[in-house]
């Protein structure tokens, strides 16, 4: 201790107060039982059976094992993903509900023009689940286009005759079509399905021209000559695709569409819990024998990602389809 130092009233006040917070600090962590004492509830917003659920069970059973407690998947599917993020905004912020959403998530806060949450208020961020995946264009051999510039002349030629499918309207493979249109200055006919099934078979069967898929979704017709791949939609190759373009490289410099999931929690879950879920949740979908089984949607690995990171890329997210959905002037009523 300093010799010269003496004591005064102000000092003391100052620490006296600094003891008590620290104690009432204390006091409140010892209260709050250790997480988790019981089972989480992980929420995605879709139809059992689909990748969301494929996801969400993979990490669902590497939590159960780290956490100590079941992690039981609840599939509250309808309107593109609302209802069951907003079951998870109105939860409990204990660590005991949790939110496993897609790039939809990020969509459908300019899509819809009343949604019952704020997105980026209600939730906490947690982790990436997903790394981002990227889409194939893919055309129907009839129409003459070899590459994506010739894709692009053909369409300034022939306007609102290039007809794409997607699965409804607002979704990603919808505006991966808005974004491609809105960059090369051209005219697209967006085809709207009620499923994905559908649009695979009418372009193969020449229906349609294109679309925006998947690899995994057209890899047989394009192997048996019966579709043909333009260009991939990531800002780089995919290792699965390395002698496919990219749109960026092939004319339309910052193109990007990709797909990907994330964890969310309530808003105002403690902090601690935040960062051992973010920890958990990377670590469980970077073990080898969960990637193999993600290998079917061509992602990558995780990279080291904060709760703070995965907040400002989910803000960009929303940020760059908002400018899209401004453009193509598209609403929806939730």
């Amino acid at each position: 201790m300093n010799p010269n130092f003496k004591p005064n009233r102000r000092n003391v006040l100052v620490a006296s107060s600094l003891f008590a917070m620290n104690l009432v600090a204390k006091s409140a962590f010892a209260q709050r039982p250790a997480w988790p004492d019981k089972p989480i509830r992980l929420v995605i917003p879709f139809a059992s059976g689909g990748t969301a659920d494929l996801v969400a069970r993979l990490l669902a059973n590497v939590l159960s094992e780290r956490l100590g407690q079941p992690v039981v998947v609840d599939a509250k599917a309808g309107a593109n993903g609302i209802i069951g993020a907003d079951a998870v905004a109105k939860a409990a912020p204990d660590g005991a509900t949790l939110l496993l959403h897609s790039s939809a998530h990020a969509i459908n806060a300019s899509l819809y023009k009343k949604l019952p949450y704020d997105t980026e208020r209600a939730f906490t961020a947690v982790a990436p689940v997903v790394a981002p995946g990227v889409f194939v264009i893919a055309v129907h051999p009839s129409l003459p286009a070899r590459n994506l510039r010739e894709l692009i002349d053909y369409a300034r030629v022939h306007p609102d005759t290039v007809s794409y499918g997607s699965a409804g309207i607002g979704n990603g493979l919808h505006l991966a079509g808005e974004m491609l249109a809105q960059a090369a200055g051209i005219r697209l006919l967006h085809v709207p399905y009620k499923g994905a099934a559908p649009i695979v078979n009418d372009l193969v069967g020449g229906q349609i021209k294109m679309m925006f898929n998947s690899p995994l979704a057209v890899q047989s017709f394009v192997k048996e000559g019966k579709l043909r791949l333009i260009a991939q939609t990531g800002l780089k190759r995919s290792a699965a695709l390395p002698d496919l373009p990219t749109v960026s490289e092939s004319g339309l410099p910052g193109y990007e569409a990709t797909s990907w999931y994330g964890l969310y929690a309530p808003a105002g879950t403690p902090a601690d819990i935040v960062a051992r879920l973010n920890a958990e949740t990377l670590r469980a979908m970077n073990l080898p024998e969960v990637m193999d089984k993600l290998a079917v949607l061509g992602t990558g690995a995780l990279a080291p990602t904060s709760p703070a990171q995965f907040a400002a890329f989910t803000h960009g997210e929303i940020e760059r389809y908002a400018r899209v959905i401004r453009a193509a002037q598209l609403s929806l009523d939730s």
